[in-house]
């Protein structure tokens, strides 16, 4: 059987202690490079291969030095520090430039931990919403490659029909919000490098907050994740609803919050983002 989409970009071969060799390629392209969560994705997925690993993931963060190109690249997970329920790791991505120097493209730290059973609540209730079977897909080929991989049903703050520069007038708590169920194409069972591409599914807030079309790209993200792998394997291969909004828009960079519940409610992952953007 031919391997998922998602599992072939984020594909990774072992290629000597701590490090791993991978591949880029067209199937998650955006404008200038890969998906930034398919990136994201494979820093991830380096610890979550790597045999010294201890438990699930609780937070990655990533800062996209340089967009990948297509072709080979290499991974290296570290383990700084083990301890008895935490492990404190970096993971650093890096591709040969023209003259083959190695430079680096990514650099990540990674948060794994063992859970255990303690007494939990949440203060971010699933918003009440149609259930996605009752939402119009949003249909058609996407221009970006990465989009056509994924399925998506928007509910509030779709992408502007009209770029006329105009600030959006809908009041602080709506203005640059988006809300939508969203999930791979073709499905596949959720994991935790799949939930962490998805919680950068998101476009730029800048683009919604103000209709201008203008470069911008995610400069540093943090995932937060709130479940554990048997929550992530119960939710197999349905939606998740992703709420996203930006909080402050200021000389170049804006920052971006977001959430994504299971369909069943539960709340799977946070994530803050900052996003550098041109006038």
């Amino acid at each position: 059987m031919q391997p998922h989409p998602f599992d072939q970009a984020i594909h990774l071969e072992p290629h000597g202690p701590d490090v791993f060799a991978g591949h880029s390629g067209p199937g998650y392209w955006n404008m200038v490079g890969p998906f930034g969560g398919i990136t994201a994705a494979t820093a991830l997925n380096a610890v979550m291969r790597h045999p010294a690993a201890l438990g699930e993931p609780v937070s990655l963060t990533v800062n996209f030095a340089h967009a990948l190109a297509q072709g080979p690249f290499s991974a290296t997970a570290r383990a700084l520090r083990t301890n008895r329920s935490t492990q404190h790791w970096t993971v650093e991505l890096q591709q040969p430039d023209g003259a083959g120097a190695a430079q680096t493209v990514l650099t990540a730290t990674v948060l794994m931990g063992v859970r255990r059973d303690t007494w939990g609540a949440s203060d971010v209730p699933m918003p009440p919403v149609p259930a996605p079977e009752l939402v119009p897909r949003l249909e058609g080929p996407a221009q970006i490659e990465w989009l056509n991989r994924y399925e998506a049903r928007p509910l509030a703050g779709a992408i502007p029909r009209q770029w006329d520069g105009q600030p959006n007038q809908a009041g602080p708590d709506a203005a640059s919000l988006s809300r939508l169920w969203m999930r791979d194409h073709p499905p596949r069972a959720l994991d935790f490098c799949s939930l962490t591409a998805l919680a950068d599914f998101f476009f730029p807030r800048v683009f919604l907050r103000r209709a201008s079309r203008v470069p911008a790209g995610t400069v540093s993200m943090t995932v937060y994740f709130h479940a554990d792998g048997a929550t992530l394997q119960s939710c197999g291969t349905g939606y998740l609803l992703g709420q996203a909004r930006g909080q402050v828009f200021y000389k170049g960079f804006f920052d971006q919050s977001a959430v994504l519940w299971s369909q069943a409610g539960t709340p799977l992952v946070t994530s803050s983002q900052i996003v550098y953007y041109k006038e």
